[in-house]
């Protein structure tokens, strides 16, 4: 049995479609299982739809480094109050006043430069993919992050790997809590591989599991001791 497909399977089932990357400028008519609408494009698989919605993800990305999605929305509002959510307006404002608006998000210093590094890097990608080596050439983009830039921004099926991921694999019993980032992507990547052909299907499945990893986690894996009550670690654990 692919347990790694079988949990997808079960997750959808219990949550259903997530809908993300959840985008500032959207307003969402489907409301999925956990009550989210704002931004939410359920079953919408057509997003990032133009380059400031590309922008977006890469902007979101770098702000959730070491932080709740949440706060990454305060501060995406914050940057959208002041009509900067385009590397324009954003290399157009004051450093001051870009630091205030991504406070909400922590390391406000540090991410502040890494957004206008990442803005030099992505205007001169003129619209082009990047790839992934070249992600992770630029200051501030580490493995966490270019995955998901490349998963949600630019649809190419690159599993994004985060701390929930890793938590509950390891209370599942299907890695060493000392097994590494990219040893973990493989394993999440060639899993579904084997059950999924399609190139396309595939992104999907990438970006749904995500989603719904990190809506199963809040519940059983945000808080020690972790999953309990978990009906995965009840149905896979071995």
């Amino acid at each position: 049995m692919n347990k790694i497909y079988e949990i997808y399977k079960t997750l959808y089932g219990t949550y259903g479609p997530q809908g993300w990357w959840p985008f500032i400028n959207y307003n969402g008519v489907n409301e999925s299982k956990n009550g989210n609408v704002d931004g939410y494009h359920i079953e919408d698989y057509s997003f990032p739809r133009n380059s400031d919605e590309v922008f977006e993800v890469c902007l979101g990305s770098i702000l959730t480094q070491n932080t709740t999605f949440t706060s990454v929305v305060k501060s995406l509002h914050n940057l959208k109050d002041k009509n900067a959510l385009t590397p324009e307006a954003i290399k157009n404002m004051d450093i001051d006043e870009l630091k205030e608006a991504i406070k909400p998000s922590g390391y406000f210093n540090q991410k502040a430069r890494y957004i206008l590094e990442y803005i030099s890097f992505f205007e001169g990608l003129n619209g082009v993919t990047p790839t992934r080596d070249e992600l992770l050439h630029v200051v501030g983009i580490g493995e966490e992050t270019a995955d998901s830039i490349l998963l949600y921004g630019y649809n190419t099926a690159e599993f994004k790997v985060d701390a929930y991921t890793k938590r509950m694999l390891i209370e599942l019993g299907l890695i060493d809590e000392k097994l590494k980032y990219k040893d973990i992507k493989k394993l999440m990547q060639d899993s579904l591989k084997e059950c999924i052909n399609d190139e396309k299907k595939l992104v999907i499945v990438y970006q749904e599991f995500h989603a719904l990893i990190v809506n199963h986690s809040k519940e059983f894996y945000s808080k020690q001791p972790y999953a309990q009550g978990c009906f995965l670690k009840e149905k896979y654990y071995e």
